[in-house]
């Protein structure tokens, strides 16, 4: 019996020791996952954050603690509220959102007056800055920003980029704005949690959970921006995941479990407009290269490869020969060059196979984009080909659109225009016979004057769109100037009321 009591006293103790050391382990793991914050300015960035002071490690989905990352998170995260006085959109056309779709445009009702929207934005700088979608705020006459605290401010649009749905909001306060550091969307692992951070349906401070579904991801919005081989086409290379989110939480933020920003919830693929399981968001690789140049420049600084390129599936469709020599199936197909081409001159041929840019994978043309929007004119990127039965790797100068290394200053559509613009009274129209139209005023040197026009003239039709108002042609001019260099052309429909005329224009936007 005291050999039996002995051996049970043993057994006790080995697992008595074993418990303690699991659940010493587990503690230590749980505190390591809690994210520790210095007061530090990260000297390397263009916005004022704090930076991490501890090191992260990965534990088991039942003993993550979202409390500190949400904690960390929710103060930063702010309620924005839109709103558009004018009645017209600017194109002429009857009003169609493409991001109808997409949670917390808040424009559905478009025509009436006034335009409210609403949506989300984070605070990435203690001095204000905030970072939000692109169709939260777009059309806007004015922004206002309501923060966790219930502290109310008037936003100054800092710049927006159509292209990847990111704008730049200033609010002025204290400089103390809690904020959310900047993670890596990079290291993003399919199967890691994450948390959405926003205002679904205007409830203010909401958090959900859920998994890093996919990376990458592209083509959601094939048929509203244009196409993939058009300029106009939004680039895509979304972190895809199953945190729920709703109308309002665009612009929010999705963070991982560190309490870092990965990433800016954009989008659902939803048939109703709510929540069915996925959500979309723009990593934070592309977003923090996007509002530094709007913060230095006003205008992105586009990255060109100097190539035309086609995908493997559309060239297997169009030139199933050609198609039928590569020995790869994955990349992005060169079918020519512009004049000037930095790829060109490095080696890059046409029926070269791109494959990856500086060691990324590429399989598709929005993959492709979605590289080249990290980089700025200037930078050498290594581009690996697949030609033939060779894999061939070759330094290329990247350029802006207009073939040089220069960093593009943002102008005004009236300033590249060089005049100002008066809305037609009911009187004048009525004088005039017309129902729409604007007046040229204030010519100064520019795109008008080089073309012949004179103060006084009455602008009818801009690109086949009826112009009613100033803002009108302003959005036409911003979107054209949006295109690839041989697409810029203006045509201008007016006359001279003195003689009423009818002339035709045509306008190269180009510098």
């Amino acid at each position: 019996m005291k050999g039996i009591g002995k051996k049970v006293l043993i057994v006790a103790g080995v697992a008595a020791i074993s418990f303690a050391t699991s659940f010493g382990t587990m503690v230590y793991m749980m505190k390591s996952n809690r994210s520790e914050w210095g007061e530090t300015a990260d000297a390397n960035s263009t916005f004022k954050q704090p930076v991490r002071l501890a090191h992260y490690a990965s534990v088991a989905a039942e003993n993550i603690d979202f409390t500190k990352a949400a904690e960390l998170s929710v103060n930063a995260v702010v309620h924005i509220k839109s709103v558009a006085n004018s009645s017209d959109r600017g194109n002429g056309r009857e009003y169609f959102d493409p991001f109808e779709f997409f949670f917390g445009d808040g424009m559905r009702n478009y025509r009436r007056q006034p335009r409210v929207g609403f949506g989300s934005g984070v605070i990435i700088s203690t001095d204000g800055y905030i970072v939000t979608n692109n169709h939260v705020i777009d059309g806007a006459d004015e922004i206002e920003v309501t923060t966790n605290d219930d502290r109310t401010f008037k936003a100054k649009l800092v710049g927006r980029d159509d292209l990847t749905d990111v704008a730049l909001l200033k609010i002025e306060g204290d400089d103390d704005f809690p904020v959310i550091p900047f993670g890596d969307s990079d290291a993003l692992k399919i199967g890691e949690w994450v948390l959405a951070v926003g205002n679904p349906f205007n409830l203010k401070s909401t958090v959900t959970a859920g998994i890093v579904s996919a990376t990458g991801r592209a083509d959601l919005l094939s048929g509203y921006g244009g196409g993939r081989s058009s300029s106009q086409g939004k680039i895509e290379s979304y972190i895809q995941t199953d945190a729920a989110v709703n109308r309002g939480n665009s612009g929010g933020a999705l963070v991982n479990t560190r309490g870092e920003l990965v990433g800016i919830n954009t989008l659902i693929y939803s048939e109703t407009g709510n929540y069915v399981g996925y959500s979309f968001a723009i990593p934070i690789s592309i977003v923090k290269k996007v509002v530094t140049d709007l913060k230095q420049y006003g205008i992105v600084q586009r990255a060109m490869l100097g190539v035309e390129i086609s995908d493997l599936d559309v060239l297997k469709e169009q030139s199933p020969d050609d198609y039928g020599k590569l020995k790869v199936k994955e990349g992005v197909y060169v079918a020519g060059f512009p004049s000037n081409s930095s790829a060109q001159k490095a080696g890059i041929q046409r029926g070269d196979v791109i494959t990856s840019i500086n060691g990324t994978k590429i399989k598709n043309y929005q993959e492709l984009r979605g590289q080249l929007s990290r980089y700025n004119p200037g930078n050498k990127v290594e581009v690996q080909v697949q030609r033939d039965s060779d894999t061939k790797k070759f330094t290329v100068e990247l350029k802006n659109d207009q073939g040089t290394t220069e960093a593009v200053k943002y102008q005004s559509p009236d300033t590249i225009l060089g005049a100002s613009f008066k809305e037609l009274t009911r009187d004048a129209k009525q004088q005039l016979n017309i129902n729409f139209g604007i007046e040229v005023t204030d010519l100064k040197n520019g795109k008008l004057k080089d073309a012949g026009i004179r103060n006084g003239f009455i602008i009818l039709t801009a690109n086949d769109n009826r112009i009613s108002t100033p803002d009108n042609l302003i959005k036409i001019v911003e979107t054209i100037l949006k295109k690839e260099p041989d697409d810029r052309g203006l045509y201008i429909k007016g006359f001279y009321p003195e003689h009423r005329k009818v002339e035709y224009i045509a306008i190269d936007l180009n510098d």
